[in-house]
């Protein structure tokens, strides 16, 4: 009997799950997917276990280089939505989209059957919608979470001067754009910025309470001569407020501000696509970021203040050239110069005390400059060379630098003779070269792995994509 009333409820959920199943039908057309990525293997054959680790010189991100950087796979689903009224409609573009990304914390991004996933990290940078020529006029809107974010220096993975990717919202009227961004870090004691957090006991108990920064934005875009060449103006303003007066601990409100201009130039070669960017970029007390290869202004650098407890007086000062050449069928040529001075609230061009009581270097400067030769042997087949200095000196230290040198036999399935063909399959072999100072004080992941060494090697086989 036991048995029998058992078969009937299984029996019963079966069918209204099938029912409930047959009612969904999803009759969407209007969609469309996207993905970027770059995974492979790869090993350090003079490091301890042979793994394969980043040669670039530590707090650098990939500037240096990124073809030995880690494993990451981005998937960019979006819905397209139609007006439905007037003719001037037909030219409103109504879209949302996401973008679900997958970085590898540890070897391989990829090994999740053998329970060997852990550190894999998995987040959703992106959740917008953005209607762009609302009703035949020339505004667009847009609001959610994005990676608002313009040119890059591709072969050091560095988007430089106006990197805004965060939540918000903005509008954009021709070549008018104003934003406004909330940028949320609650975990702050892991990095050097100003605390968006604090512990409030207004309720008698302690309750986590976050301090919102403010950032506006406004820019603007002046193309010149037929559009050949086109200034971009930056103006910024940050404000985050200050701690309640029932909080544990006692933050006072700051500021900071934005100025920049970069230009952009198309130039005339035997093939089309070159160009030439040059950009310069100066942020202001609580909006003097970024370090550690981010370039976002909100990711303040350095210690507040000893008696004020506040980033008055902290600055950042960023130049970058970046350049495109494409000199024939049979040659490219990339390159970058990227030079950045910083510096913390406190009196200190050394180290100060931060708001977490450690002591962290308060100024820093960085110069890396590198350049890709593309060759193109045939259709299909690409030889990538590179060359790259890097150097960092924080505080009163000594510089430590780098030297690295990439070649990578490429397999482009595509046969275009581009820079920007994709995907890409690469045969890669590195060699670094680094000074006492990187030595001593272990400057790059690779040296924090294998210990004090004047080479560092690297070897992989990796790919690359995109399809928007």
């Amino acid at each position: 009997m036991k048995n029998q009333i058992l078969k009937g409820c299984f029996l019963m959920i079966l069918i209204l799950s099938q029912r409930g199943y047959a009612q969904i039908i999803i009759t969407n057309k209007k969609f469309s997917f996207g993905t970027t990525g770059r995974i492979g293997a790869g090993y350090s054959p003079n490091a301890d276990g042979r793994t394969g680790r980043q040669l670039n010189l530590a707090n650098q991100g990939s500037l240096g280089g990124r073809m030995d950087q880690g494993d990451y796979v981005d998937f960019l689903p979006a819905f397209h939505f139609t007006p439905v009224v007037g003719d001037s409609a037909k030219k409103t573009k109504i879209d949302m989209q996401a973008r679900l990304s997958f970085y590898s914390g540890g070897t391989f991004l990829g090994n999740v059957d053998t329970k060997s996933n852990q550190g894999m990290i998995v987040a959703l940078p992106e959740a917008f919608v953005e209607a762009r020529n609302i009703m035949g006029s020339d505004w667009d809107v847009w609001a959610g979470s994005r990676w608002l974010r313009f040119d890059d220096v591709h072969i050091a993975d560095y988007f430089y001067f106006d990197d805004h990717s965060a939540t918000g919202w903005g509008v954009r009227h021709k070549n008018t754009r104003f934003s406004m961004f909330f940028p949320a870090a609650i975990d702050t004691a892991a990095s050097n910025s100003t605390p968006y957090s604090y512990t409030n006991i207004i309720s008698g108990g302690k309750h986590l309470i976050y301090r919102q920064r403010e950032v506006f934005v406004l820019e603007q875009t002046i193309p010149f001569k037929n559009n050949d060449h086109k200034v971009k103006l930056l103006a910024e303003f940050h404000a985050v407020d200050k701690s309640g007066k029932h909080s544990v601990e006692n933050y006072p409100s700051d500021y900071g501000w934005v100025l920049g201009a970069k230009l952009n130039s198309n130039l005339k070669t035997r093939l089309p696509g070159s160009f030439n960017q040059i950009s310069l970029r100066y942020g202001a007390g609580i909006a003097n970021g970024g370090d550690g290869g981010n370039t976002q202004t909100w990711r303040t650098y350095g210690a507040p203040n000893e008696v004020t407890r506040t980033y008055k007086g902290a600055y950042s000062l960023t130049a970058v050239e970046h350049f495109l050449l494409n000199l024939s069928d049979r040659w490219s040529l990339n390159g970058y110069a990227v030079y950045t001075q910083s510096k913390g609230g406190a009196d200190s061009d050394n180290k100060a005390i931060d708001y977490y009581k450690r002591e962290i270097f308060n100024k820093k400067s960085e110069f890396n400059t590198g350049v890709r030769a593309t060759y193109y042997f045939n259709n299909w087949f690409h030889i990538l060379s590179e060359l790259h200095y890097a150097q960092r000196k924080d505080g009163t230290q000594d510089p430590a630098s780098m030297v690295k040198f990439v070649l990578a036999p490429t397999i482009v399935p595509t046969a275009e003779r581009s820079v920007w063909a994709r995907p890409h399959i690469r045969l890669i072999a590195e060699i670094s070269r680094y000074n006492d100072q990187a030595m001593n004080t272990l400057y790059s992941p690779f040296l924090q792995q294998s210990g004090s060494k004047r080479i560092g090697t690297y070897l992989g086989v990796r790919t690359e994509w995109w399809v928007f």
